[in-house]
């Protein structure tokens, strides 16, 4: 079983990609993801779109925690970024994170700071 998808990992903890399928998910726990981050509000992608609720029942039956955190844009508001950190605050970890193309998923992570769940400070992958 391989992901549908390319993912990036911004650190050993905390990876993100684009818009996953519901099979994803099985892949992802299978890998030791724990938890699922979603930025992508539902039908942005239109009817093939997947919903947030089947990914969310799919991370369930696989004993994942599971955020909808959807945003229409990569430009993040301070208020945003907060919400952010606090509904991701007790994530337990490693992470994958997502949106259409992994950029939204990546904005918060680094206007985080590095500080998605479980109160952990991750150190992003610097390019050598």
């Amino acid at each position: 079983m391989t992901l549908s998808v390319p993912t990036t990992a911004l650190c050993p903890e905390f990876t993100v990609c684009g818009q996953i399928s519901v099979a994803d998910v099985a892949v992802f726990a299978k890998q030791g993801y724990r938890s699922i981050i979603n930025n992508r509000p539902d039908g942005e992608g239109g009817p093939d779109q997947p919903r947030s609720a089947d990914i969310e029942a799919a991370a369930k039956a696989h004993g994942m925690r599971y955020v909808h955190y959807p945003v229409p844009s990569p430009m993040l508001s301070a208020d945003q970024i907060e919400a952010y950190r606090q509904a991701c605050a007790d994530l337990p970890h490693p992470v994958v994170a997502f949106c259409k193309s992994g950029g939204r998923a990546s904005a918060f992570f680094q206007a985080c700071g590095g500080q998605v769940g479980c109160g952990i400070t991750f150190k992003p992958r610097t390019s050598s």
